[in-house]
């Protein structure tokens, strides 16, 4: 899919301000309504639009410990990365999961409301994933930076 000037100016207009309405992002990126929706669809049907979601804040939501976690599974088994994955899913404290190609193979984003509730989600659901070779806990002190937009 082709990307012009155009589209550029309308993502990084929707990325920095995604509640503008549709007449005001128009304006700002310099196209008309009519222009934008079609342009929009265009990208939303060619994949470059994924979606629209809600960003959560965890900690506003009563959660304020969150830890990365990375995994090296024992490859014996064939099955090992499926079944870990399948298992990480039903972990409902999991908000992140992503595979990775080197000496890590999976690493896991955990919330919790606070360290013992961390503990017990540690104890009694991580420790419990199988296929589990090594274990590396990454506890976030803060985020420094946090963006999903492009430079555009």
């Amino acid at each position: 899919m082709q990307i012009d000037e155009a589209d550029r100016r309308i993502l990084r207009h929707y990325l920095a301000e995604p509640d503008l309405s549709r007449g005001d992002l128009a304006e700002r990126s310099g196209v008309t309504p009519a222009t934008l929706w079609r342009r929009i669809e265009r990208m939303s049907e060619g994949g470059a639009i994924k979606g629209l979601r809600a960003v959560i804040d965890w900690r506003r939501m009563g959660y304020e410990v969150e830890v990365s976690l990375r995994f090296t599974l024992d490859k014996t088994n064939p099955r090992a990365f499926d079944e870990f994955i399948e298992a990480a899913r039903t972990v409902p404290e999991v908000i992140g999961i992503e595979t990775f190609l080197g000496r890590v193979d999976v690493r896991l984003n955990v919330i919790a409301r606070d360290m013992a509730h961390y503990q017990e989600v540690y104890r009694s659901r991580i420790l419990a994933l199988p296929h589990i070779a090594e274990l590396e806990a990454l506890m976030l002190i803060s985020t420094i930076k946090d963006s999903e937009g492009l430079p555009l």
